[in-house]
């Protein structure tokens, strides 16, 4: 379940029809790899909906908060302000076989292509994936992008097999806002691949469920994981504008207990739906958002991330690999943590 399910409410903007980057119109595939005893990874695909991302290129920017990270991409996009290509999401040490097989995706549709910036963002799954052993494959990228639908799991799933969120299970999770800006709705939505975190600086509505949970089994290795987010909008925005939209995402983060610790890749990339980038030599008006209209777009995306880290965890199962073991959030314990804060009610809250 996710958040709103639970009875959690974080933030005041509305949600989207599926409160997730899906109200884009943005598909999600998974592989997920469970191999052995060691082997808990896999890859997430986000197809952006155009039919071809090379030809219709849509404007993008980054963010890095914590930049011990290593994403494939990030220069381009944020020279050219847009991206080319699908988004994938894996381990770290698999980003280089991703990104190999989305090269091999793009020519495929552009048969004249001589050069083209995947995008691939990375968390380092190690702690239960036997990362060394590299068990992505090129055909895992393409089976994620064949499974790709606007319906997805979230949690310990794809990219998120073998991730951890403050020493609970993390994954993947998504969320989303409808905002009004003079007149019109605007959509803004966050998927993120959450590993990060030390257990005390969990925050759930504001609540520190963290210290109360200090306790809870299952504590190891924390802090030095990353965060890689995702943002997407059909506001009308340039590169500029989502660079500034991109920030706010880190605002979610912070809201969640996210301190961007030394050792921590904490990045962001945010993209628009509503244009493409023009590509010829000729002038062009392009349609978008002056800053002073931002204020709004700015708070939903923090909302949409904060709770996009929340959704990861509630909805992530407990998983053992490569000889540790990562609880699952205890979602009891957790209702009865944020009722004692009044920040939900056990009669009444959706079941």
């Amino acid at each position: 379940m996710k958040a709103p399910e639970l009875g959690i409410k974080i933030g005041v903007f509305e949600h989207g029809k599926r409160n997730s980057i899906a109200d884009l119109g943005v598909r999600v595939g998974h592989v997920t790899l469970i191999e052995g005893d060691d082997v808990r990874t896999g890859v997430t695909v986000l197809l952006p909906p155009v039919k071809n991302p090379f030809k219709e290129k849509l404007f993008a920017s980054t963010f890095v908060m914590n930049g011990f990270s290593k994403p494939i991409g990030f220069v381009q996009v944020d020279e050219l302000g847009y991206i080319e290509t699908p988004i994938a999401l894996t381990n770290t040490l698999s980003v280089y076989t991703v990104a190999s097989a989305m090269v091999k995706h793009m020519i495929e549709l552009n048969p004249d292509l001589k050069s083209v910036s995947p995008v691939v963002m990375e968390c380092n799954d190690s702690y239960l994936n036997n990362i060394r052993k590299m068990a992505v494959r090129e055909e895992h990228y393409f089976e994620a992008v064949k499974n790709a639908s606007l319906d997805f799991e979230e949690g310990a799933v794809g990219a998120g097999t073998g991730m951890s969120a403050f020493e609970f299970k993390g994954g993947i999770g998504s969320s989303s806002r409808v905002v009004e800006i003079g007149g019109e709705e605007y959509t803004v939505a966050s998927l993120v691949l959450a590993n990060f975190g030390r257990r005390e600086d969990l925050t759930i509505a504001g609540v520190p469920v963290g210290l109360e949970l200090k306790d809870y089994p299952g504590r190891g290795p924390s802090a030095k994981g990353s965060i890689s987010m995702v943002v997407a909008t059909d506001a009308p925005l340039t590169a500029r504008g989502l660079k500034r939209v991109a920030k706010r995402a880190v605002v979610g983060l912070a809201r969640t207990g996210g301190y961007a610790y030394h050792g921590s890749g904490d990045v962001v990339l945010a993209f628009s739906t509503a244009q493409t980038a023009p590509l010829d030599k000729e002038p062009h008006l392009l349609s978008f958002l002056p800053d002073n209209a931002l204020s709004r777009l700015f708070k939903a995306t923090a909302e949409a991330t904060e709770e996009a880290i929340i959704n990861a965890l509630l909805q992530a199962r407990t998983v053992e690999g490569n000889g540790h073991v990562r609880y699952a959030l205890p979602i009891d314990n957790v209702k009865e943590i944020l009722s004692k804060y009044n920040r939900i009610q056990l009669d009444t809250q959706a079941v």
